[in-house]
Order: C-alpha cells, then sequence, then structure tokens
C-alpha cells in the first residue's frame, strides 16, 4: 500500500513539473505574440514618420534664430526679459502659439554630469523647446542623441569640444551651437549661461539621458517624478492637438 502511494505521487510531482514547465513556455510564447504584435503595429508607423520628419515640425530654424536675437537686442543682459520676450513672441504667433506653454514651470535637469534648470515651452514625439541654463556654470557630456539639437544662446558664453581639436568651439549670445543628430560632444557654461534649446527628431529615446543621472547618480526622485509630469502633460496636450 505504502509503495503504491508513494508511486502516486511521484507520478502527481512529475505531471505537476510537466504542467508548470507548460505554463512558462505558454507565457513566454505569448510574450513573444504580443511584441510581435506590437512591433507590426509600430514599425510601419515608426518608419513612416522618419521619412516624414519634417512635415511634422512646427517651429521654424530661422524664426527661432530671429526671435531669439531680437529678444537680446531688446534685452541685454536681462535673462528673464529675454525669455519672457521670446515666449510672448512665440504665443503670439498664430501658426505655433496653440502648441506653446506660457505656464512658466522650471524644474532642475542633470543630464551626462551637467547639472542646471529647464523651462518646457513646447515638447511633442518630433520636437522640443526649452530655454535651458544655469547661473553657476555647470559641464557635462553633451549625449549623443536621435534628434538635431540647436542651442540658441541667450546670455553668457558656452563653449564645446570633440575629441582631435586643440581649440574649443566658443558661441557667445546670439549664436547658435548645433549638435547634429548621432554626435556627440563635451560642453561647458563656464558662468552664468541660459539658452533657448531646440531639439527636432526622434525626441522619447532622449528622455533617457535625461532621467539616468537621476536614477544612477542624485537620487532626485522629486525633481525626477516633476520631470516626467510635466514632459508627460506637454506631450499628451500636443498629441490631443495631432501633433507628434
Amino acid at each position: 500500500m505504502a509503495k503504491s502511494s508513494s508511486s502516486a505521487a511521484s507520478k502527481a510531482n512529475k505531471a505537476s513539473t510537466t504542467k508548470c514547465s507548460s505554463c512558462h513556455c505558454c507565457s513566454f510564447t505569448g510574450l513573444l505574440k504580443w511584441v510581435a504584435i506590437l512591433l507590426a503595429i509600430f514599425a510601419p508607423l515608426v518608419y513612416y514618420v522618419e521619412q516624414n520628419l519634417e512635415s511634422f515640425y512646427v517651429f521654424k530654424l530661422d524664426q527661432l534664430d530671429r526671435v531669439s536675437k531680437a529678444a537680446i537686442a531688446a534685452h541685454p543682459n536681462d535673462t528673464r526679459a529675454i525669455v519672457k520676450y521670446i515666449v510672448d513672441e512665440l504665443a503670439g504667433d498664430v501658426t505655433v502659439s496653440k502648441y506653446v506653454n506660457t505656464k512658466e514651470e522650471w524644474v532642475f535637469n542633470n543630464a551626462g554630469g551637467a547639472m542646471g534648470a529647464m523651462y518646457i515651452i513646447h515638447a511633442s514625439i518630433t520636437e522640443y523647446l526649452i530655454i535651458f541654463g544655469t547661473a553657476v556654470g555647470t559641464e557635462g557630456h553633451s549625449g549623443r542623441h536621435t534628434a538635431d539639437d540647436y542651442f540658441h544662446i541667450l546670455t553668457g558664453t558656452q563653449t564645446a569640444y570633440v575629441p582631435g581639436e586643440y581649440e574649443p568651439e566658443v558661441y557667445p549670445p546670439g549664436s547658435i551651437h548645433h549638435l547634429r543628430r548621432g554626435t556627440v560632444k563635451q560642453y561647458r557654461m563656464p558662468e552664468s549661461c541660459f539658452a533657448l534649446e531646440y531639439a527636432r527628431g526622434w525626441i522619447p529615446p532622449m528622455l533617457f539621458f535625461g532621467y539616468a543621472d537621476g536614477f544612477s547618480s542624485t537620487l532626485d526622485f522629486p525633481t525626477l517624478w516633476q520631470t516626467g509630469y510635466l514632459t508627460a502633460k506637454q506631450m499628451g496636450a500636443n498629441l490631443l492637438l495631432g501633433k507628434f
């Protein structure tokens, strides 16, 4: 009788192990199926957007250059007034006004070892426009991004370096520092420096760089939450307007 019970228990354990393995297999297969479905849905969309990126941009390079220089000329060395001038001008332009956030909300930004603060004027899937800067200076890694990045220097001076060069790139007020998509530089704002930063291309992948220092170094979770909230709010609002 004891032998019979032992045999039955062994068969039950074996059946249970087989069933468990089967469940894990089904789970993994199900996951692969969902991944395949998501790829099938999003791959054509990503390809379409990539081939037509220019058509999704609402801000013009010459427009931002013109507004930045006019703001500097109207309020030299007064950063607060320069920022207000730029936002007011964009908010008054019927072609972009509905995409402009006029509520000035500043949040710290740690990325690539550099620290400053930013005010998000616009954030969507293919563009972002922010005021970025610091009153005390900073230095760090630019990041290697999936978008072209244009720094319109408003006050102060920004310098940059690429391997192999022996002299720094120098960007004074009124100049534009163009970090091309996929390239990388060391950059520095030796003292107080603020810029109108405009990125056009694939914006979501850039967020990993923007959050990395917060999770791995500063551990400033309230700032991470605020950054995520403000970015999601802007991207969501613009998606509702049909702006990718």
